[in-house]
């Protein structure tokens, strides 16, 4: 399974050259496994990778949740205009509106020109929690700790498995986290996959400032790492706040702290990951 990184939320250039190491782009990861492709998120990313995938004749894009920065980039999706694409979106409804009427808000005027029924060949999934198929992957989605109605994702082959949770807060509402696996959000999506993404937006000081807003401390991220037994981990959804120098550091830290029985990747734009291979 081939995993390219294509946006993560974005952090600052640090002081010196004017380069972003770490984000730029807000959250779109894309999957490719025997010719079919599945892109996670449709943030500001999304339209760089757009411009990746001619010749396609079907794309799946899965949004965990309807936030802006995780569907910002779909008016700016090439795919999505060609009469010769057959695109697919998948996301999750709200208990008043399904997933058309929610995605209206946003592609229609006055906040984007074009309406969405007049893009040519969008197929729309209203997704409940549960098991479905997309081409080569067995994707598994359920609910997670996040405000609004938000999914995770488990994205399997017969090679590699691998989660996806960019906007995600465990540790919510626990005496100590981790507590027990079985009251963990996100867990049944992590379990002892090859690859994790997950949110890692702030330092254990900024998230107790922001207890409830769904997002990660990064020591609770590699806690749910290691509770999940993951072999890799990304960590994702950067603090615009933080500089490239600043998720340095604050990788270095935490994972100097103590032992970890798997590897730890900063999300890096246009990072690639061959999950499974061999």
């Amino acid at each position: 399974m081939k995993v390219t990184l294509w946006g993560t939320r974005g952090s600052q250039a640090s002081p010196g050259p004017d380069t972003v190491r770490y984000g730029g782009n807000t959250s779109c990861v894309a999957l490719e496994e025997g010719g079919h492709i599945i892109v996670l998120d449709a943030g500001t990313g999304i339209r760089v990778l757009g411009r990746t995938l001619e010749g396609a004749v079907r794309i799946d894009v899965l949004l965990t949740h309807l936030h802006m920065d995780h569907i910002q980039g779909l008016g700016f999706f090439r795919p999505l205009f060609d009469p010769d694409v057959e695109t697919h979106l998948w996301g999750p409804a709200s208990t008043m509106l399904d997933l058309r009427g929610r995605l209206v808000r946003y592609l229609s005027p006055p906040l984007f020109p074009v309406h969405l029924r007049d893009l040519p060949r969008l197929v729309l999934h209203d997704l409940s929690p549960g098991v479905f198929d997309v081409g080569e992957f067995l994707v598994l989605a359920e609910l997670v700790c996040h405000p609004g109605p938000t999914v995770g994702y488990r994205i399997a082959t017969d090679r590699a498995a691998l989660a996806y949770l960019p906007d995600h807060e465990p540790a919510l509402g626990v005496p100590h986290f981790p507590f027990r696996a079985d009251w963990t959000s996100g867990y049944a999506l992590g379990r002892g996959v090859d690859l994790l993404i997950h949110d890692a937006q702030y330092s254990s000081a900024e998230y107790r400032a922001r207890v409830g807003w769904g997002h990660s401390a990064l020591e609770h991220t590699l806690a749910f790492a290691r509770l999940a037994q993951v072999r890799h981990l990304v960590t994702f959804h950067h603090d615009p706040e933080h500089a490239d120098d600043t998720i340095d550091r604050l990788t270095a830290e935490a994972t100097a702290a103590a032992p970890l029985p798997f590897a730890v990747s900063p999300g890096a734009e246009g990072a690639v990951f061959d999950v499974g291979a061999s």
